[in-house]
C-alpha cells in the first residue's frame, strides 16, 4: 500500500526559495539545488549553500531519478487519510544528496537499506507532484 491511497495529498506552499523546485514538479522533473562557487549540492533547498554560505550562487541541476534507500521504515500505525504499512526512506539520490519520501510497493516489509530505486511521481491537486520511489532492478 502506500500513504494516502485513496486520498489526495497535500503540500507546503512554496516560497520564493523552493518555488522553482515545486514549479519543476509539474513537469515531472526533480531539481537538485547546486553551488557554482563550490559544486555542494543540496535538498531541501535553502537561501544559502549550506557548504561555503554563498548567497549568489544557487541554480539548479535535474536529477536523475536514480537513488537507494540509505534509511527507513515501515509505518504500522498511520494518521487518518494514510493506508499502513508504508515505507519511509531517507533516499541517497545518485547526485549524493538525500531526500527524505516514500517508497512505494506491495512488498513494504522487503524495503532495507542500499535497496536501488527510481523515481516516480504522485500527483497533487493542483498540477504539481510529490516525488517518490519504486524499487528498481541494477
Amino acid at each position: 500500500m502506500s500513504p494516502g491511497a485513496g486520498t489526495e495529498y497535500e503540500a507546503p506552499e512554496p516560497d520564493e526559495v523552493t518555488a522553482p523546485w515545486w514549479e519543476a514538479t509539474r513537469r515531472r522533473v526533480l531539481l537538485v539545488q547546486r553551488c557554482a562557487a563550490c559544486g555542494h549540492a543540496q535538498h531541501p533547498p535553502r537561501a544559502l549553500c549550506t557548504a561555503c554560505g554563498s548567497l549568489r550562487d544557487l541554480g539548479w541541476s535535474e536529477a536523475s531519478g536514480d537513488g537507494e534507500v540509505d534509511a527507513c521504515t515501515v509505518v504500522e500505525r498511520a494518521m487518518p487519510g494514510f493506508q499502513p504499512p508504508y515505507v519511509v526512506a531517507r533516499v541517497r539520490l545518485a547526485e549524493g544528496v538525500l531526500l527524505l519520501s516514500n517508497v512505494v510497493t506491495e512488498r513494504p516489509h522487503d524495503v532495507g537499506v542500499g535497496d536501488a530505486l527510481r523515481l516516480d511521481w504522485r500527483p497533487l491537486p493542483d498540477g504539481r507532484a510529490l516525488p517518490v520511489f519504486v524499487p528498481s532492478e541494477r
